[in-house]
């Protein structure tokens, strides 16, 4: 998935407007306007469309992570240059103060079956013996059934 699909999907589920979008990107540090913010939301198709790059996707994580937890003390995390599915579920997960039951719960309702173990191995660290890389279809079956518990 492109970080701009993401992007989309979550203002949608979490039904945030332009102004909501460019305080959650100046919570990590990131100042936006709202061209930029349009232009990131808008289809890939059309002419005014610019690509999300990786570190401003990841300000926004962290910036939703804030909005919806606190701040940590010592201010906002850095943004990481490169993001992964994992990082992006993982972020996801934090943000939304999610369980490992609520995720299967959530995951269930978009038609995807997955068990204790597979789901944790989603969250390992890279270097671990039994990490796994979470797929596409993965991440959009999340998103998915975020949009179904979060906005029907």
């Amino acid at each position: 998935m492109t970080n701009n699909d993401c992007l989309r999907r979550i203002r949608y589920i979490l039904d945030f407007d332009d102004s909501k979008m460019i305080a959650i990107f100046a919570l990590a540090k990131l100042d936006v306007d709202r061209r930029q913010v349009s232009a990131w939301l808008k289809q890939d198709d059309n002419p005014d469309f610019e690509k999300c790059d990786d570190p401003s996707f990841a300000s926004f994580l962290n910036g939703l992570i804030i909005a919806l937890r606190g701040e940590k003390e010592g201010g906002p995390p850095p943004a990481e240059s490169r993001l992964n599915n994992n990082m992006i579920f993982m972020k996801l997960k934090i943000a939304l103060n999610l369980k490992a039951d609520e995720i299967l719960q959530i995951l269930g309702s978009a038609g995807q079956l997955v068990s204790k173990h597979e789901l944790s191995a989603f969250f390992r660290r890279p270097d671990h013996k039994h990490y796994r890389e979470c797929k596409d279809q993965m991440l959009r079956n999340f998103l998915n059934g975020l949009r179904l518990n979060y906005r029907e």
